[in-house]
């Protein structure tokens, strides 16, 4: 367990209220360096809340946050809502609210996979070019730690399975520490370190694991592939795509049935998929 004096960001005993209801309570919670952690949990468990409140955009109504001093923090936020009628170019939105480089806003384009669109307009782009200028502009303040709120949401499945590829790549890349909110278990699961399933509190935490075997993360998400799952091994040493879950691409050897994962390597983890939403 990281200690709270080596940690980029630590949580103790956290608590976050909305209009006087509890929305956290008694969240415990460390990242070191170079860390993928991920929360877990079903709609209105508090995942975006516990982000927003570790950043310093939520205050906590008890307990505290601790950031390393200095800390650089790359943000993808789950939605950000532009005004459509608002002319803005690619460029221009990734030198907000600080003024960036041509030549390093045209490095970040090409990195994330969307080379060449400093002059298109940012209310033009797709779903999926959307989220990678927004982990370009994440990028261009050379993080500590990436927090990336359900980046995925809206995504198809090749487009969900191309993006988490890209954010471990850029993880090997830089050493930033990873920390990822989601209600795909099967994505998180397969890349994480670290797993917290969230439900207004810590119902369990620890290796995938661990996390995927214990019984309040059972009993919060339900077994079996006649409900929300379908269980799969999955490795950590090749590179590998993530499933959506509702779509596999047969001609992609990652992209198989989940019940016919069958890479033959150590360093399994158990992983679970989940449809539920």
């Amino acid at each position: 367990m990281t200690q709270p004096s080596e940690a980029l960001i630590s949580a103790t005993n956290l608590s976050v209220t909305h209009g006087g209801a509890p929305v956290l309570s008694g969240v415990d919670f460390t990242i070191a360096p170079g860390e993928i952690v991920t929360v877990v949990g079903p709609n209105g468990s508090g995942k975006s809340t516990l982000i927003r409140a570790l950043i310093g955009l939520e205050p906590a109504a008890t307990g505290q946050v601790t950031r390393q001093p200095g800390l650089v923090i790359g943000y993808v936020p789950q939605k950000l809502h532009l005004d459509a009628s608002l002319p803005m170019t690619v460029g221009r939105f990734l030198s907000l609210p600080k003024r960036v480089r041509d030549a390093d806003a045209a490095a970040a384009l090409v990195r994330t996979g969307v080379p060449g669109l400093e002059g298109r307009q940012i209310t033009r782009l797709s779903g999926g070019q959307f989220q990678r200028v927004l982990l370009a502009r994440a990028l261009l303040a050379r993080p500590q730690i990436l927090i990336l709120d359900e980046p995925t949401q809206g995504l198809d499945q090749p487009g969900t399975a191309a993006f988490y590829k890209l954010i471990e790549e850029v993880r090997h890349e830089t050493g930033a520490a990873v920390l990822m909110v989601s209600h795909d278990l099967h994505v998180v699961m397969s890349a994480s370190d670290r797993v917290i399933c969230l439900n207004g509190h810590v119902c369990c935490a620890g290796t995938p694991r661990v996390v995927s075997n214990a019984p309040e993360y059972r009993a919060l998400f339900g077994m079996g592939t006649g409900g929300a799952f379908a269980l799969y091994q999955h490795v950590h040493d090749h590179d590998h795509d993530h499933d959506e879950g509702h779509g596999h691409d047969p001609a992609h050897p990652h992209h198989a049935h989940p019940q016919a994962h069958g890479h033959d390597h150590s360093h399994t983890h158990d992983c679970e998929h989940d449809h539920a939403g």
